[in-house]
């Protein structure tokens, strides 16, 4: 972020030794402007002509054209206060073991008298036919 600081550029030059002719003497007006606000800690960025309305008498107003000096200074940013880190203690999540997809052994089923009776109850098992809603998927 910048700051800036706009001030009327110089209209007359200065008188110093060794400097000759208007042009000259003009040229040593800016520097000195610049080299004032530079050991401000003002950066020169350009100059502007801008146009000044001003009034004249009473009714009247007329336009003058001002020529302005554009300075810049880099803003102090202030650092941000540094977070305060706060450690928690977070539990492991547990997970149960996978189950095979495939049953372990040889795959020839095993006689079981359990399972033997639970299929014979399921064979014997009389389904009444009805509307498609009430059946045994």
């Amino acid at each position: 972020m910048f700051e800036y600081k706009v001030v009327p550029a110089p209209v007359k030059g200065l008188k110093a030794k060794g400097v000759k002719g208007a042009e000259a003497r003009f040229a040593l007006a800016v520097e000195q402007a610049i080299n004032a606000l530079a050991a401000d800690g003002w950066d020169y960025v350009r100059t502007d002509v801008l146009p000044s309305e001003e009034r004249v008498g009473l009714t009247g107003s007329v336009t003058n054209w001002r020529n302005l000096m554009v300075f810049r200074r880099g803003l102090a940013v202030e650092a941000a206060p540094e977070a305060e880190v706060v450690l928690a203690r977070m539990e492991p999540v547990l997970t149960a073991p996978a189950v095979a997809a495939v049953p372990e052994g040889d795959g020839v089923a095993e006689d079981h008298p359990q399972s033997d009776a639970l299929a014979k109850q399921a064979d014997d098992a009389d389904f009444e036919e009805g509307p498609e809603e009430t059946r045994p998927a």
